[in-house]
């Protein structure tokens, strides 16, 4: 499935929604054409990308629907916003735009590498991950986060840092099949200390998961 298209089914039904990094604003099309956001907000740190967005969604900015800021991150998006969408960026890049302004009331997170660190800092700020899950698009794999600002009850072990929630997933279980497969192979090069050290850890995390052992 396409990634924006999946993406899109994890959105849900708000008064005011942002997308931030919002590269081609179908994110936010999708929300307006579904009448699921009364107002949205796009925003991106170049203008180059933004403008792109304003040539899709003209008419809604037209009738006043979306507004859009030229920002880092959620720095000109307001604390009241009820749906935050922070896609295709970094993990510790996401985490250093939530530590520089604030968690979204609500929010769907999906960052493209190092997603232990987003799952991290949510958990350790108080924030409740409602959703976390691994998708497969175009032969490559995504994890996705959905949750709300507070209320946090879940305890995540340390593979579940790294892996997420929902490790049953048929998406999930080929990630990880194919994340073995990947790390065995650094393995069989001439690794030695704390470099091999931490791959036989992963290794094992791996295989813990794949026989459900959390």
């Amino acid at each position: 499935m396409d990634r924006i298209k999946k993406l899109c089914s994890y959105l849900e039904s708000c008064t005011t929604f942002a997308d931030v990094g919002c590269d081609h604003g179908y994110c936010t099309e999708y929300m307006l054409k579904n009448n699921l956001c009364a107002r949205a907000v796009i925003s991106d740190i170049s203008d180059k990308c933004l403008d792109k967005a304003k040539t899709l969604l003209k008419d809604y900015i037209q009738n006043g629907q979306v507004s859009s800021v030229c920002c880092f991150g959620l720095e000109d998006i307001s604390k009241d916003t009820e749906l935050v969408l922070i896609a295709g960026m970094g993990g510790e890049e996401i985490v250093s735009i939530l530590k520089n302004s604030f968690i979204p009331r609500k929010f769907v997170f999906q960052p493209m590498k190092n997603c232990r660190a987003v799952r991290e800092y949510l958990l350790s700020s108080g924030a409740e991950i409602t959703a976390d899950e691994v998708f497969e698009s175009g032969g490559k794999f995504y994890f996705v986060l959905k949750g709300t600002r507070e209320g946090n009850k879940t305890a995540y072990t340390d593979c579940q840092l790294d892996y997420g929630l929902n490790t049953d997933g048929a998406d999930c279980q080929k990630f990880l099949k194919a994340e073995l497969e990947k790390k065995l192979g650094y393995l069989q090069r001439e690794l030695g200390g704390k470099a091999r050290a931490e791959i036989e850890l992963q290794v094992e995390k791996i295989r813990r998961l794949l026989k459900n052992e959390r």
